[in-house]
């Protein structure tokens, strides 16, 4: 029921406020597709709701009921929200107030909410001018409290001080780096219209996989990915050695609230044309290892801040030469009902943020649901992916047995 509005005197700050004008049925909404609609047609509708925009005047989400898919006559609920509202993690654990975990849930008793009181711009100002103090004022603290001990570690190791803070610089600015050119020269087309299409596999094939080879499910899904983007390539004749991946990575804490977002986007270079799945899988878990321990990663929230200072267009070209978005997500790990009707699958969908290609992975019920999200101009043969992708899990899964 809140909507996003910019500060006065502070345009690079933005604040949620009631939104007094709230209609519930804006953001709530049902649809029935044409009779004899498939789940591709489910998914060509939702990739054409996923291009529009948001309304930046009201809260930025939008639900719709969806019916009328396949013989069966099954039904989605699509959920759109702008990534202020919650990130991948957040979505799951707002799922819990939206689904239910038995088939016929105890009746819900309705509190009244209280009104929601108007917020002034000086109101808006004031909370700001406020945060930046403290938040000034808690810096401070913590480099007071933590300079006596590294003043005496600088004293006692002078070399390995000056080596740390060069380190730390070095990292940042990898971090930072604008990437212009993508590795692919095969997905190099970017325009504004995409194609949804999804993969499903065990989660305990794909685990089983990561853990032969001594790495974790995230290593696995990577694997997966490299291994169907090899087989693309090599289906229009091009062989590549290596491609740029964004992975967000979760910095959400244990006490942080559901909703919002508490990720940082990490840029890195993947091999892609390892000889074996066991090789592909320990290669990559070395490389996001080594990413998630870049020093870098220490000054997450003052690297942000910089970038909210920064014009639009330097942000954009942080991520123009990205060859793909991977994301994985843990989802819920048990059975979910809407209404009393059960949830079958449960699958994710990012945006390609200048990639060629985003690929989320979330787990439900003991099932890996892969929602691939394909720039049309850098996938024009989005059935042709799909099947390259399909054939890079199998090939990966195939390690478990």
């Amino acid at each position: 029921r809140e909507k996003v509005v910019p500060v006065p005197l502070h345009p690079t700050t933005l604040r949620w406020v009631p939104d007094p004008d709230f209609d519930l049925h804006y953001h709530l909404r049902h649809v029935r597709l044409p009779e004899g609609s498939t789940v591709q047609d489910l998914l060509d509708w939702a990739r054409t709701e996923a291009a529009g925009g948001f309304d930046a005047a009201r809260p930025l989400w939008e639900f719709t009921l969806v019916e009328g898919v396949g013989a069966e006559g099954h039904a989605a609920f699509v959920m759109k929200a702008h990534h202020v509202v919650t990130d991948g993690i957040g979505a799951v654990q707002l799922a819990a107030h939206l689904f239910d975990f038995e088939a016929a849930p105890p009746g819900h008793r309705r509190t009244a909410r209280p009104p929601m009181s108007a917020v002034s711009r000086n109101d808006l100002l004031r909370d700001v001018l406020l945060h930046d103090v403290e938040g000034m004022v808690d810096f401070t603290r913590q480099q007071v409290r933590s300079a006596l001990p590294r003043m005496l570690h600088a004293v006692r190791h002078p070399q390995q001080a000056v080596t740390e803070v060069v380190e730390t610089a070095v990292s940042v600015a990898r971090f930072l780096a604008p990437t212009s050119t993508p590795k692919s020269q095969v997905m190099v087309g970017r325009m504004m219209s995409s194609n949804f299409r999804t993969l499903e596999l065990p989660v305990a094939h794909l685990h089983g996989a990561a853990h032969a080879a001594g790495g974790r499910l995230n290593d696995g899904f990577l694997a997966g990915i490299t291994a169907g983007l090899q087989k693309y390539h090599q289906f229009h004749g091009t062989e590549i050695h290596e491609l740029r991946v964004a992975m967000p990575v979760s910095q959400r804490g244990a006490d942080d609230p559901a909703g919002g977002n508490h990720v940082t986007v990490t840029r890195f270079v993947v091999p892609v044309d390892e000889a074996t799945v066991a090789e592909r899988i320990r290669d990559l878990h070395a490389v996001v290892e080594g990413v998630r321990n870049e020093r870098a990663m220490d000054h997450t929230e003052a690297m942000a801040g910089f970038l909210n200072l920064m014009p639009k267009g330097v942000i954009g070209t942080m991520l123009k030469g990205v060859d793909f978005l991977a994301s994985n997500v843990p989802g819920v790990p048990m059975p979910m009902w809407l209404e009393g009707v059960p949830v079958l699958r449960f699958f994710p969908f990012g945006p390609t943020a200048g990639s060629a290609l985003n690929v989320t992975l979330m787990s439900y019920d003991g099932t890996c649901c892969i929602g691939v999200n394909m720039d049309a101009a850098a996938v024009s043969d989005p059935d042709v992916m799909l099947e390259c992708l399909r054939a890079g899990f199998a090939e990966v899964c195939d390690l478990a047995a």
